[in-house]
């Protein structure tokens, strides 16, 4: 073995050089074949040193075989942590998907930039190979979302290992629409943005919210309207509720607690996309709680925004970039800012209270 001896490589390389200048096919393959069995052997025991001489030989033997030699190679090679970084490599980009396909889906030898690139530039196929990896970063299944076709999306949604950026969440979210069974997949992820998720269960048909309440065998209290119930379906949905929600929460009451919370504050929520944040203020200054500002956020029309806005005394400009975010996260028709404006501008305080105080009414009333 390489690692008891000294003359082993050498003679390892004797050996090679005669095989690739005078040697059949055959023999060349029988080469690569004691090779391997070498390198796997005592793939535990090499140095470095001794990995980069193993990635030499592998390199010279894969420009003169056969492609079922080299789909063996990568199927033998893939599970070893420590197999040759050069020839793993060289695997992971072969246009056949029988050689790459192993590497990519199970060398720990691919970095995250080596994925990216080859998800850039390679097949569907080898996308596929790369969504079903035991983990994936973010920005690998960025790629993974953005060039996958249907099949490669599906596979990597349904990764337990996977990751997801919120550009990928809301790249999928706009994927799934029209399709039931992405459209659950997405929902049950966990770590799925709040105001993501209320965009997707929106858009998700009556059998897709079916299927995330189902999920949950908690059920929520019926709420009459469509959208409430859209709302309770995904309030009560796992994922609903995110760490990042808590989070986002726990800082506003903070804030609020302290006398830090103003409309300055929330408006710099509201212009960055925040809007677990935008509506615990909205919240907290309108004097009602977040479930109350959740569901008039998140209504067909902009009235409920308004109401809220009114009575905490906002201006136009604070209430412009709330019906703006909240435009993003139905992800529907825009909003008729000058008609909302001119809204605005005529409704009363005392006429905003007494709306409401009707909110909260149904909110707090029990199920019929």
């Amino acid at each position: 073995m390489i690692s008891k001896s000294a003359t082993a490589p050498d003679n390892l390389l004797d050996e090679l050089q005669t095989t690739l200048a005078h040697g059949t096919v055959a023999r060349r393959v029988e080469t690569l074949r004691r090779v391997t069995d070498l390198f796997i052997n005592g793939a535990v025991d090499y140095s470095n040193e001794q990995v980069s001489l193993f990635d030499d030989v592998f390199q010279c033997l894969l420009d003169h075989i056969e492609t079922s030699a080299k789909a063996l190679l990568s199927n033998r090679l893939a599970p070893i942590d420590t197999a040759p970084p050069r020839t793993i490599r060289t695997l992971a980009f072969d246009d056949v998907i029988e050689v790459a396909g192993p590497v990519l889906s199970q060398s720990a030898r691919l970095d995250d930039e080596t994925l990216i690139e080859n998800a850039r530039s390679k097949s569907q196929a080898h996308l596929l190979a790369i969504s079903t990896r035991k983990s994936l970063s973010g920005a690998v299944t960025d790629v993974l979302v953005l060039r996958g076709n249907d099949e490669v999306i599906q596979s990597t949604v349904n990764n337990p290992g996977a990751e997801f950026t919120e550009r990928g969440f809301t790249r999928l979210i706009s994927r799934a629409e029209g399709d039931d069974n992405l459209s659950t997949c997405v929902g049950l992820r966990p770590n799925i943005p709040r105001h993501l998720y209320l965009k997707l269960v929106a858009k998700a048909s009556d059998a897709v919210r079916q299927r995330l309440e189902a999920a949950n065998p908690q059920q929520a209290k019926e709420i009459p309207t469509a959208v409430q119930e859209a709302t309770r379906r995904a309030r009560s949905a796992p994922g609903a509720v995110t760490r990042d929600t808590t989070i986002a929460h726990a800082l506003v009451k903070s804030l609020f607690e302290d006398g830090r919370l103003d409309e300055f504050q929330l408006a710099k929520f509201a212009e960055a996309g925040k809007f677990d944040e935008t509506n615990a203020s909205l919240a907290a200054l309108a004097n009602v709680t977040v479930a109350v500002a959740e569901n008039m956020m998140i209504e067909t029309r902009a009235e409920g925004v308004m109401i809220l806005a009114k009575v905490s005394g906002l201006s136009w400009s604070t209430v412009r970039a709330i019906i703006n975010l909240r435009d993003e996260i139905s992800g529907g028709d825009p909003t008729d800012i000058q008609a909302c404006k001119d809204t605005y501008e005529r409704l009363r305080p005392s006429t905003a209270q007494q709306v409401l105080r009707f909110h909260r009414m149904q909110q707090s009333a029990p199920a019929a």
